[in-house]
């Protein structure tokens, strides 16, 4: 939202008290007339924020929710403990069923509300050349995973992930220049180290023994996360009054051409010859149905909030998988599992006590 400025065209010239007046008449009137204006688009400011943090609250909600279910689709999912459908092909049609409900949700909006300059799909090449990047980005972060599980194993890699979080944190203050307290960044470190204490098992020591190859692409697949994602914050809190659908559309619509190459990379002769939904069942659709709908919830939480509240709710995610699962798939809980959530409960409560002011 743009804010006018009021501006002061008080008469240097004038001397006498009637001037003065007049003058004094006009600037109350000015402001009154501006907050009028403000009041009516924002609904007042007690009213806006009460409906921005509903909002955040939705959001993040929603996002913790649809993450914490995703592990578990994608298990379900596995047959015999293997992929019997193409990931490429599934993860193609997450982006298009993104760009699909994105543009059913601006069909709603035209019909309702009609077409404005913040909500009309049509763009221009300055607005829309940023959009490839950030899909490009999460291509190579995704064909690197394929390569890292030379060098590590799987519950190695899942402890490595959680660089993810720090490299997020970083970013975020140098690429968008947001200052978070001594408070908060204690909080993100033990966030960190809260997830990583929650995963740690008998076998966790291997970490430690990984090849330099496998902490190289470990590093990097952090930073391909965490910049990708403040990237796509940056670009979507770029133009605040723009439609959050309307960039969601362009978003994925690059991301289903990159993820287009990455079945010819990767699936070519697979799609070929077995066909492109050859092995998919009831829950294989559900987990992209599922995929999709944690994808928009997450560009909302970067609209609405930030990357930061992202990464806290996909940490919380994590630990309520744990918990589900010991209902699905008998998996027990361990005294590092209860260790680590409660770090990472102390982690959120810095992070909402050590806000700045």
């Amino acid at each position: 939202m743009e804010y006018r400025k009021i501006k002061d065209d008080d008469d240097e010239d004038a001397h006498d008290v009637a001037s003065d007046l007049e003058s004094l008449k006009g600037k109350s009137h000015t402001v009154a007339s501006s907050n009028i204006a403000l009041a009516t688009l924002g609904g007042g400011g007690g009213s806006t924020e009460r409906t921005n943090w509903k909002r955040k609250g939705v959001v993040t909600c929603a996002l913790t929710i649809l993450t914490s279910s995703q592990a578990i689709l994608i298990v379900w999912s596995k047959r015999a403990g293997k992929y019997e459908y193409s990931v490429t092909t599934a993860n193609f049609l997450v982006e298009t069923l993104k760009c699909a409900l994105s543009l059913l949700a601006l069909t709603r909006i035209w019909k309702n509300e009609g077409v404005t300059d913040d909500n009309r799909l049509s763009t221009t090449y300055d607005e829309v050349k940023v959009f490839p990047i950030p899909a490009a980005l999460y291509l190579f972060k995704n064909l690197l995973q394929y390569y890292i599980f030379a060098y590590v194993d799987a519950p190695g890699y899942q402890i490595l992930k959680n660089l993810n979080i720090i490299s997020t944190g970083v970013l975020y203050r140098i690429i968008l220049k947001k200052k978070l307290s001594e408070i908060q960044w204690a909080g993100f470190i033990l966030l960190c180290c809260g997830c990583t204490t929650a995963q740690l098992n008998s076998n966790s020591d291997r970490v430690l023994q990984t090849s330099l190859p496998g902490w190289i692409m470990a590093i990097v697949m952090a930073l391909l996360s965490g910049f990708a994602g403040v990237y796509t914050e940056a670009i979507i809190k770029k133009r605040p009054s723009r439609n959050i659908n309307v960039q969601n559309f362009w978003l994925y619509v690059f991301g289903m051409a990159f993820n287009a190459v990455a079945i010819v990379i990767q699936d070519f002769d697979a799609v070929a010859n077995k066909g492109f939904f050859h092995g998919y069942s009831f829950i294989t659709v559900l987990m992209i149905l599922n995929h999709a709908l944690s994808g928009i919830a997450v560009s909302m939480v970067m609209k609405y909030a930030d990357n930061i509240v992202k990464v806290y709710s996909t940490s919380v995610a994590m630990l309520l998988t744990a918990v589900v699962s010991v209902f699905l798939f008998n998996f027990h809980l361990s005294l590092a599992f209860f260790l680590g959530s409660t770090v990472v409960s102390v982690s959120v409560y810095l992070h909402s006590a050590g806000k700045l002011r």
